[in-house]
């Protein structure tokens, strides 16, 4: 491959059915560089299965050897649906999935639960909880190593083909991606819906994701990704939206809301502000 250029190395190597990591170990280039140029061309059906598969062999074998030592079971998947979509994505957002534990952290209590509920599709023991008394994040950690080497790798897997996945499933993790890192501007004058990560990769994976429900968004410098225009605000309402429950925090010094609004109500009003 000496002769080709960068992007058709990556593309050569996708072609190949390698992975994402595959190709940034092959060519030394950040994972966003080498994302940009793949991210149309999907795994092979027989790949995806191979790193479900493999994922799944790991995680079992993580708890084999940790079997005596006081492990908590836990269920695996192979197969995704929309509620694992759903908890992982949550997990990857506002959560971290470390060496020894899974951590959710939020003000709002409907996100808290629901990852709560969710979390019992896999693990049949409570979080332990704790809330940040300044702030009112509230935090609920599970605390499995064998389960937290699983999520890992499930959410590296998720990340690498997510785009291939169904639009149900696209839907659950930006739904997750906007009740999460989002918020809802609207004043006289800005009508948006902007979300935050530090992570570029995962920017430019929303944007492509977001282009399957033909909404329209733009990145912006640092770390911005921006939907806006009637139309994008209102395809984004009906086909992802904000959930119930999921507020504004009304106690922010450059709040222009000092109430307890819905971030779905907000949108609503924005969309509504529009001259006929």
């Amino acid at each position: 491959m000496k002769n080709l250029t960068f992007k058709e190395q990556c593309i050569a190597l996708r072609k190949q059915d390698k992975t994402l990591d595959e190709i940034v170990s092959a060519t030394g280039r950040s994972k966003t560089t080498v994302y940009f140029h793949i991210k149309n061309i999907p795994l092979s059906e027989k790949k995806q299965r191979e790193i479900s598969e493999n994922s799944r062999k790991r995680a079992l074998s993580v708890a084999a050897s940790r079997r005596g030592k006081s492990l908590r079971p836990f269920k695996t998947f192979s197969t995704w649906n929309p509620k694992l979509v759903l908890l992982v994505s949550h997990l990857l957002f506002d959560g971290e999935i470390k060496k020894k534990r899974c951590v959710y952290s939020n003000r709002s209590e409907a996100l808290i639960e629901r990852v709560q509920h969710l979390m019992r599709l896999l693990y049949d023991y409570p979080g332990h909880i704790t809330i940040n008394s300044k702030t009112g994040v509230i935090t609920v950690a599970y605390y499995n190593v064998a389960l937290s080497n699983f999520l890992q790798q499930k959410s590296e897997e998720m990340l690498t083909c997510i785009h291939t996945y169904t639009k149900v499933l696209k839907r659950e993790f930006l739904r997750a991606f906007f009740d999460d890192e989002a918020c809802m501007d609207y004043s006289n004058k800005t009508r948006r819906v902007r979300g935050y990560q530090k992570d570029r990769t995962i920017l430019l994976l929303v944007q492509t994701l977001l282009k399957t429900f033909n909404i329209e968004s733009s990145i912006r410098e640092p770390n911005e990704i921006v939907i806006s225009g009637k139309t994008n605000l209102e395809i984004f309402q009906r086909e992802i939206n904000f959930s119930a429950g999921v507020r504004i925090n009304p106690n922010r010094t450059n709040s222009r809301w000092k109430k307890n609004l819905e971030k779905r109500a907000l949108l609503q009003m924005a969309i509504d502000s529009y001259q006929s």
